[in-house]
């Protein structure tokens, strides 16, 4: 399947980086990452109150509202972020939350 220049529509090389007709650089398709079911609901279980699950499935904004209620409050607030993440870690495994945030499927 041929491929073409988003800049001037010129048809591009196999594998090529730039566009040989106006220079400009092709961006190559970014493949999904797999990301684990287990390994996030796991994360979420043990390590939730620092947000370390979120962090893994890319909802950075979450998990770093977690790391904070756990950091600046020295640890007071821990218990809420950890039942936050106990309960996602446990969403995650039955698979309510099934999606990292670009929208992949998690796996098995």
């Amino acid at each position: 399947m041929a491929k073409y220049c988003t800049n001037c529509g010129n048809e591009l090389k196999s594998g090529a980086d730039i566009c040989l007709n106006c220079g400009k650089l092709v961006q190559k398709e970014e493949l999904p990452t797999n990301k684990s079911k287990i390994a996030a609901g796991i994360l979420g279980i043990l390590l939730g109150c620092f947000g370390v699950h979120n962090f893994y499935l890319g909802y950075t904004g979450k998990a770093v509202i977690q790391l904070l209620i756990t950091l600046l409050s020295c640890f007071i607030l821990s218990p809420i972020s950890a039942i936050w993440g106990l309960i996602e870690g446990i969403l995650i495994l039955c698979g309510s939350i099934d999606k990292d945030s670009q929208g992949h499927k998690l796996v098995d």
